[in-house]
């Protein structure tokens, strides 16, 4: 049963896929992994090619910022951490840029906050604008917008803004990359006799209750309770979800090849379902 769920993914036609900050450096030095990045641009450019929308959710400005800066690790002032998301941020979306035209794809960026997800207008504008730039073939990068909002800083890592994303545009699938493989019974890192779980078919309160505060990176500030809270909204909004582990950013096309890699969450759409209801309850 669990490889029809797999098979089902290769016919996922609008894809959101969110990229932590440890997946996107280097684990001794904390400076960009370019080979890496390279991988990820390939592998997203390929979807585009086979007539896929894809939006990246990225997180790294504060990191590429501080280390841009000479901080060691980032700082940890609330003004240290908007100055070099600020920095940060132009450089990784300059990368991206440069990346993305040598596979003559159009990257572009949103940078969004709580204000744009909660107010009416501002929702409904980011939506128009997510729809007209993958009208138009161009591939969304988002993030939050770390240097006017001292909130989204603490959000959970982008995890929660990639199912609002996700929700917002109506996707198909949520690819959730990070440092850890995917859903396990008890953390692996602490108990060797955790069991991987392969596929959620329904997202309950033992499961959800199972969120972990920290997945062993201090690069990143989303866990695993960030991830369920994602799954919960996407699932809700009628997006299947995967938790996965982007130590390899090839991992994207074996799991929209329907092959066995991460955790599958399937969605349960909810008629009565508004995200705002739901953010409102935990932003």
């Amino acid at each position: 049963m669990n490889t029809a769920f797999r098979e089902k993914l290769k016919d996922k036609q609008r894809i959101v896929i969110k990229i932590g900050s440890s997946s996107l450096t280097h684990p001794d030095t904390g400076y960009l992994d370019l080979i890496k990045l390279e991988v990820l641009v390939r592998e997203i450019s390929d979807l585009r090619n086979q007539g896929k929308d894809v939006i990246l959710v990225s997180s790294g400005a504060i990191m590429v910022g501080s280390k841009t800066m000479g901080y060691d690790r980032k700082p940890s002032k609330m003004a240290q951490k908007q100055a070099c998301a600020a920095i940060g941020q132009a450089k990784l979306m300059m990368i991206y840029q440069k990346l993305f035209a040598e596979y003559n794809q159009v990257a572009s960026q949103i940078l969004m906050t709580k204000h744009t997800i909660l107010n009416n207008l501002n929702r409904l504008n980011a939506k128009n604008t997510f729809e007209e730039l993958l009208r138009m073939g161009a591939i969304p990068i988002v993030n939050e917008n770390d240097t006017i909002s001292t909130y989204e800083i603490e959000f959970g890592d982008n995890d929660t803004l990639s199912a609002v994303v996700s929700a917002m545009v109506g996707a198909d699938l949520l690819i959730l990359l990070s440092d850890i493989d995917g859903l396990f019974t008890d953390d692996p890192h602490k108990n060797p006799e955790a069991k991987f779980i392969d596929v959620v078919e329904e997202l309950d309160e033992h499961l959800l209750s199972m969120g972990k505060g920290s997945t062993g990176s201090n690069v990143g500030t989303g866990g695993m309770a960030t991830k369920l809270t994602a799954a919960e909204i996407a699932s809700a909004a009628g997006t299947d979800m995967i938790i996965a582990n982007g130590a390899d950013f090839h991992v994207i096309h074996k799991i929209m090849q329907g092959r066995a890699y991460g955790t599958l969450f399937l969605s349960h759409k909810k008629n009565d379902f508004y995200v705002l209801d739901f953010l409102e309850r935990i932003l």
